[in-house]
């Protein structure tokens, strides 16, 4: 696109219109997605206790209930406490939606799909998904209340002390690809699903489960989400908030899930490969159609990746401060340091034998997993017989028993 405008306009207008082009898409993916998170949170949690979740806007599944939301906080009233430092005030949501946003700049979505490819694109998805914490701390210290100011302060801890262990989850692929560049670190990736970086030994298996955690951890996700704090009843550093710049904070959380979930899928689970191909797609099914399914392919991963963060918030009670900076730095950073080394000695001292041999019973032994956990969800009833419980509590003698 950059050669075709160079013979159109004169510089340097061929790379501003790139550059509008680019953000305008990333812009609308956020923001479409956005809605799409709000509207799935919703719909997940309402499943899992029991409840419809939205009905009324939107038809039977409440699909616009959203986008409703959406206008209401357009409409409402901006305020900002009296005691507050109006431009900090201002200028935090903005800043915490930016960090988010320039991950998206270096997140390849398929082969050559990507708004500007970088060499170091591995280390700069961290960086500038890392200043989203300026933004955190900005707005509860701008907010002239305590309890923002705490909420802040908790958050900016954990998401400093999670960035280590969640570097080195990076460094483990980088190691084994020998570059920084996402967009070759997926093409690493293409055929088979067996050759996605997860299988590709015990510590590389593991360690994809360490850092996607440190990731929904850096996200400021429960059960790791610190601002909230029961005892307060407040919302943390955007307590004083409301209407736009409190709808820009979330739109900035959602990003980031999908952005630390799109690395993770760069990372470890094929990139944009279906790992159904024995080859790249573009080559397969020529380019336009090639395209098409690997963003298509990508963008399902990374929703299914969401997902998974959205079920663990559901299911698990919050950590308090100590408990989860004793999960970073007493459990998480050893581990991780534990595993680039076992990764470093597996590829200097395993023969390649035997490292395709485990690289096949990990993927296999995987897919056979996740397939009885399927036959299990859609064979067991969704009812229950009259007078028992469900789930683990079938079949014991319970007061409705008797």
């Amino acid at each position: 696109m950059l050669d075709s405008l160079s013979s159109l306009l004169p510089e340097p207008w061929p790379i501003v219109v790139v550059a509008l082009v680019a953000a305008g898409v990333i812009v609308s993916f956020i923001g479409v997605s956005a809605l799409f998170f709000i509207w799935l949170e919703r719909k997940i949690s309402a499943r899992m206790q029991d409840r419809l979740g939205p009905t009324r806007v939107g038809g039977k599944f409440g699909w616009a209930q959203t986008l409703a939301d959406g206008i209401k906080l357009l409409n409402k009233e901006d305020l900002i406490p009296t005691g507050a430092d109006h431009f900090l005030f201002r200028l935090a949501p903005y800043l915490a939606f930016c960090a988010s946003f320039a991950g998206f700049l270096a997140l390849p979505f398929g082969k050559d799909v990507v708004a500007y490819e970088l060499n170091v694109a591995a280390f700069f998805m961290l960086a500038v998904l890392s200043s989203e914490v300026f933004g955190v701390i900005l707005a509860g210290y701008a907010s002239a209340s305590k309890w923002a100011l705490f909420g802040g302060i908790r958050e900016a801890a954990q998401v400093v002390s999670y960035e280590v262990p969640r570097s080195l989850g990076v460094l483990i692929p980088v190691l084994l690809a020998g570059t920084l560049n996402l967009n070759q670190l997926g093409q690493r990736q293409e055929g088979m699903f067996w050759n996605w970086t997860l299988f590709h030994d015990p510590f590389t298996f593991v360690a994809f489960f360490i850092f996607f955690i440190c990731a929904t951890a850096s996200c400021k996700r429960a059960p790791f989400d610190l601002a909230e704090a029961e005892s307060e009843l407040v919302a943390g550093f955007h307590t004083e908030y409301s209407g736009l710049r409190w709808s820009f904070f979330f739109m900035a959380e959602y990003a980031s899930m999908f952005a630390v979930s799109g690395l993770a899928t760069l990372l470890y689970l094929g990139g944009w490969h279906t790992g159904l191909l024995p080859g790249e797609a573009t080559d397969l099914l020529g380019l336009i159609l090639g395209t098409l399914l690997n963003v298509t392919v990508f963008i399902v991963k990374g929703y299914l990746l969401v997902a998974v963060m959205m079920w663990m918030r559901w299911s698990l009670p919050r950590l308090r401060i100590d408990q989860v900076m004793n999960t970073c730095l007493k459990y998480f950073l050893p581990l991780s340091c534990a595993l680039f080394l076992a990764v470093c000695l597996w590829e200097l001292l395993v023969p390649p034998a035997v490292a395709t041999a485990v690289r096949f019973v990990l993927a296999l032994g995987t897919v056979a997993g996740v397939s009885l956990v399927l036959v299990k969800l859609f064979t067991s009833p969704l009812t229950t017989p009259p007078g028992e419980l469900a789930g683990v509590w079938s079949g014991v003698k319970t007061p409705l028993m008797r």
